[in-house]
C-alpha cells in the first residue's frame, strides 16, 4: 500500500511565530565538539543559559544522553518548565538532526523525519543523530512521515502559508542527495511540507559550514515579508554573497503571488578564530511565545548588536527581544537557531 506523504494528508509546515508548545534541544556531548576543552564553558554560559531564556517564554525540554541526565537536571533543576528526556545523541544540533513538526487544518501535530548524514558526511559517527527525531516523535506521541532524502531543518524556512526559503548551495549539494536532480528534491520538500513555492537563494554566509543553511542569512518576519542580514563592505566575501541573495528576493514572488517585503540587518564586524572565519549571523535567532531569543556578539559588534535589536524591535513589536551571548557557542560552528528545534501547539 502507497504510504501516503504529508501534503496528501494535508498537513504542513507551520511559520516559526506560530504558538508553540514546547521548544527542545539537546545538551552537548564533549567528545563531538570542535574544541572539546571547552566543553564545561559551553554548558554553562551558552546551553545552560540558553534553557533559561527559553523557559522565560515557553516550556523546554533538553534530549540528554543517560550519562548526562542527572547532572543536567541537577543544574536546570530550579527551572520549573525545563524538564529532560533521555535519548541517546552524537551532537547537540537539534534543529539540524531533530523532527520537523507539522500542523494541519483541524489542528493536529505530526512530524517529518528527515535523513540526517552530518552535513554532507562532515562530522563520525552520525547514527545515533539519525536516530534521534524518530525517537522524539514517539515521546511526543504525533504522528511521523519518513522522508526518503537527507535534509537538515537549518536549510529550510517556512511562511506557514505555501512558501519555502532555501539555497542552492545546501539542499542541491552532492554531498546530500547526489542522486536526486533539482526537480526531484523540490518535488520532495513540496510533498513533505506542503509547499507551493520554494525562494531558492544561492549561497549562505562565508566560513559556514553546513553548506549554506539558510538560518544565517534570511527568514520570513511574516507572510510576504523577508528579513536578510546584508553585508556593505565590497572588499568582504558576503557583500557578493548577499547583493546577490537579496536581487533574488527582489525578483521573488510567494505562493500567494505576492511580491516580497525586504527588511534588512547588517552583519557583525568580521571574527576570526584560529584563522578561521566565525559565521556569526543575527539571523540565526529564534521565536518563542511573545518573544525572541536574539544571539549577539559584542565588543567591535556593539553597535551592529544594537542596530539589529532595533530592527527586530521595529518588525516585531509585539515581541519582547532576550539578547544572549553569542560568542560562547560560535566556535563551534552555530547558534541559537541551531540549537533548537520549536514544537507547535497543536492536537496529538
Amino acid at each position: 500500500m502507497k504510504r501516503m506523504n504529508p501534503t496528501e494528508s494535508n498537513y504542513f509546515m507551520p511559520a516559526e511565530w506560530a504558538k508553540h508548545e514546547r521548544t527542545y534541544m539537546s545538551w552537548p556531548v564533549q567528545s563531538s565538539m570542535c574544541y572539546p576543552e571547552s566543553y564545561a564553558e559551553v554548558c554553562e554560559e551558552y546551553y545552560a543559559e540558553l534553557a533559561a531564556a527559553i523557559a522565560e517564554f515557553e516550556p523546554v525540554t533538553i534530549i540528554v544522553n543517560a550519562a548526562d541526565e542527572s547532572k543536567v537536571s541537577e543544574r536546570l533543576g530550579h527551572l520549573s518548565n525545563v524538564s529532560t528526556l533521555v535519548i541517546e545523541h552524537n551532537d547537540a544540533w537539534l534543529r539540524d538532526n531533530g523532527p520537523t513538526f507539522l500542523l494541519n487544518d483541524e489542528g493536529n501535530l505530526a512530524g517529518v523525519n528527515w535523513r540526517f548524514n552530518a552535513w554532507g558526511g562532515k562530522y563520525s559517527p552520525w547514527d545515533l543523530d539519525d536516530a534521534v527525531a524518530p525517537q522524539i516523535l514517539k515521546a511526543a506521541g504525533v504522528k511521523q512521515f519518513d522522508a526518503p532524502i537527507v535534509m537538515e531543518g537549518g536549510s529550510i524556512h517556512s511562511d506557514g502559508e505555501g512558501t519555502l526559503l532555501t539555497t542552492e548551495e545546501c539542499l542541491l549539494n552532492t554531498n546530500r542527495n547526489p542522486e536526486l536532480s533539482r526537480e526531484q528534491i523540490e518535488q520532495y520538500v513540496k510533498q513533505y511540507l506542503n509547499v507551493q513555492q520554494i525562494v531558492w537563494l544561492n549561497h549562505g554566509l562565508s566560513g559556514d559550514e553546513t553548506d549554506g543553511h539558510v538560518d544565517n542569512i534570511a527568514c520570513f518576519a511574516a507572510p510576504g515579508k523577508v528579513i536578510i542580514q546584508v553585508c556593505n563592505d565590497p572588499a568582504d566575501e558576503n557583500y557578493a554573497i548577499t547583493q546577490e541573495n537579496l536581487e533574488r528576493l527582489r525578483q521573488a514572488v510567494d505562493a500567494k503571488g505576492r511580491k516580497l517585503e525586504i527588511i534588512q540587518i547588517e552583519q557583525p564586524p568580521k571574527a576570526y578564530y584560529e584563522d578561521q572565519r566565525l559565521t556569526l549571523s543575527y539571523l540565526n535567532f529564534y521565536f518563542v511565545n511573545g518573544g525572541i531569543i536574539l544571539p549577539i556578539f559584542g565588543g567591535e559588534a556593539e553597535e551592529t548588536d544594537r542596530a539589529a535589536i532595533e530592527v527586530l524591535s521595529r518588525t516585531f513589536p509585539n515581541h519582547r527581544i532576550r539578547t544572549i551571548n553569542g560568542m560562547a557557542i560560535i566556535r563551534e560552528g552555530g547558534n541559537v537557531h541551531c540549537t533548537t528545534q520549536q514544537m507547535p501547539a497543536g492536537r496529538k
